[in-house]
């Protein structure tokens, strides 16, 4: 949970300061995508994934292989938007809050916890 809060921190000091913008779309993607990835080594799906047929099956690791590609690409951004911070702050900014979806369903399903 402390891990989930500081991310959240990150993301609103970003919105307050373009100088951290790249930080914070760097540190938020690569945890995304380590937090995915761990998902997708240790923990099999449960609940309403394991029950219900195959399609909810397949979804949880779609799912998790969604947000696992776009953390990278939000890392990737974070390098990009680096380059020329004020010119491409409204890109990043954009990408940042797209992510937040993709980090509570992380959170949801519970990667924030295999990382501790």
């Amino acid at each position: 949970m402390e891990l989930l809060v500081k991310m959240a921190s990150l993301i609103s000091d970003a919105c307050r300061d373009a100088e951290r913008l790249p930080v914070a779309l760097i540190s938020c993607g690569v945890v995304q995508a380590a937090a995915a990835l761990c998902l997708l080594i240790s923990r099999p799906p449960g609940g309403i994934f394991l029950h219900h047929g195959k399609a909810p099956f397949y979804l949880y690791y779609g799912i998790l292989i969604a947000v696992f590609i776009f953390g990278l690409f939000e890392a990737s951004a974070g390098f990009w938007v680096s380059n020329n911070v004020n010119g491409r702050r409204a890109a990043g900014k954009t990408i940042l809050c797209v992510s937040i979806l993709p980090l509570v369903v992380v959170a949801a399903l519970g990667g924030f916890i295999i990382l501790h």
